[in-house]
């Protein structure tokens, strides 16, 4: 893939944007009334993405081509370290392992925008600083968010998630599928695609995941994700994983020992949105909730991984 010199966000979000769901596209979707509702939320948080996440690490030809996926709940992207390849989309889960997904050690989801783009970007700082390519989940962004967002879900995401999983169904009955990854784990039936798409990988035992990380609310959807196996008592190899929390502390069942959490120094939106009985080991400093370095007061995920990875080494990821 061609390389430019440092794209920059603006470049890269116009890329995406221009490749948006044209009236055409939205009009022949299976669902166009639900695709025409949604379409003006996703654009706005592919804006979202550019503020809080490091966009000009994605190619504008890998933007351009992520831009029908940009809310696609539960979707894969597989991401190589930066000049290593281009990006893999993988709507499902044997596309993901049909793609390499069974090679893959590192598993991130992000969770401001919930769209690929923003996703895309945050697992290649971490492929970078672990020079190997990273999977990485897409929250999505579907008419279950539009609602809870509209009571301050985004703002206040710890606590008003289980309201999210309330209007859940209504997201499976418009997407005209309803259907469960995981069947033999009845609990996840009620969360959110993303969990059940993480539920389902966790539990493939085609994937090894060493580590998983998520930034802001994706947290949440791993800390979900885990606690639904460990009710299911279908987490026992997993005991050993590695999980790294970056700008929101959220709990985790406790028989998982190799968890670091990570909160910028001023980072008031995230420390609200955290429980406060988890110590923080690292607070970057001048550092808020966003992570895109072309802008003051960032979190550099890039560099905060690279330290972790040479302090922790082996016992972080194995």
């Amino acid at each position: 893939m061609a390389q430019l010199s440092t794209p920059g966000t603006p470049l890269v979000l116009a890329s995406a944007q221009l490749k948006r769901n044209t009236p055409a596209e939205v009009a022949q979707a299976k669902t166009p009334w639900r695709e025409a509702s949604l379409e003006f939320w996703r654009r706005r948080n592919a804006v979202l993405d550019a503020i809080f996440y490091d966009l000009k690490v994605i190619h504008p030809l890998e933007a351009a081509a992520l831009a029908p996926w940009l809310a696609r709940e539960g979707a894969l992207l597989i991401v190589p370290p930066s000049g290593a390849g281009s990006l893999t989309m993988c709507p499902h889960i044997d596309d993901f392992a049909r793609a390499g997904g069974e090679r893959l050690r590192i598993l991130a989801v992000a969770g401001v925008g919930s769209s690929a783009l923003g996703t895309a970007a945050f697992a290649r700082n971490v492929a970078d600083a672990f020079g190997e390519p990273v999977a990485a989940l897409v929250s999505g962004y579907g008419l279950a968010d539009l609602l809870t967002e509209a009571a301050g879900g985004w703002f206040w995401f710890g606590a008003l998630n289980r309201l999210r999983h309330a209007f859940e169904q209504l997201d499976d009955f418009t997407r005209g599928t309803v259907f469960d990854l995981t069947p033999d784990l009845p609990d996840v039936a009620r969360a959110s695609l993303d969990t059940r798409t993480l539920c389902a990988l966790l539990t493939d035992r085609r994937f090894r995941f060493g580590l998983l990380t998520g930034h802001s609310k994706g947290n949440l959807v791993i800390s979900e994700a885990l606690y639904a196996l460990r009710a299911a008592e279908a987490d026992e190899h997993l005991a050993d994983m590695g999980i790294v929390t970056i700008s929101a502390a959220i709990a985790m069942p406790p028989r998982y020992r190799k968890i670091v959490d990570i909160i910028g120094e001023v980072d008031w939106f995230g420390a609200l949105n955290s429980n406060v009985a988890i110590g923080v080991e690292y607070r970057p400093k001048n550092a808020w909730h966003h992570t895109n370095t072309e802008l003051a007061y960032h979190l550099p995920v890039r560099q905060v991984m690279s330290n972790l990875r040479r302090e922790r080494g082996n016992t972080l990821l194995q």
